[in-house]
């Protein structure tokens, strides 16, 4: 069996200091800061032992914000928790937490740069 072929992800933001204040907010991780290959970028944290994919919020000409394209799900302790600390700085919900049986539960919101962001809860 071949390892998941996911390995990073890269969010477009088009105001990256308002993106990473949100998602620091939301998520309750710090971002460490790059310039790469001529775009700025936040990078989440990441830790090989744990597993899981690393990710960045990027600013770049290439990087434009949509509401529709690719969806990435974050893993979270609690839906409602996650969605609260979202809708408190201005996110909007556009999927309420939902069960897929036993997979468990999901959600998405709108971040404040526009993007459509998942939950998913075991």
């Amino acid at each position: 069996m071949s390892l998941n072929p996911v390995v990073y992800f890269e969010i477009p933001v088009s105001d990256l200091e308002r993106a990473i204040a949100f998602y620091e907010a939301v998520f309750m991780v710090e971002f460490e800061r790059e310039i790469v290959d001529g775009n700025e970028m936040a990078f989440f944290p990441m830790n090989e032992k744990d597993g899981g994919i690393s990710g960045a919020l990027v600013k770049g000409e290439v990087y434009i914000p949509t509401i529709n394209g690719v969806i990435i799900y974050f893993r979270t302790k609690s839906i409602e928790e996650t969605l609260e600390r979202a809708v408190q700085h201005g996110s909007e919900v556009l999927y309420p937490k939902t069960s897929v049986g036993k997979l468990g539960y999901v959600a998405e919101f709108k971040d404040c740069e526009g993007n459509r962001i998942a939950l998913y809860m075991r």
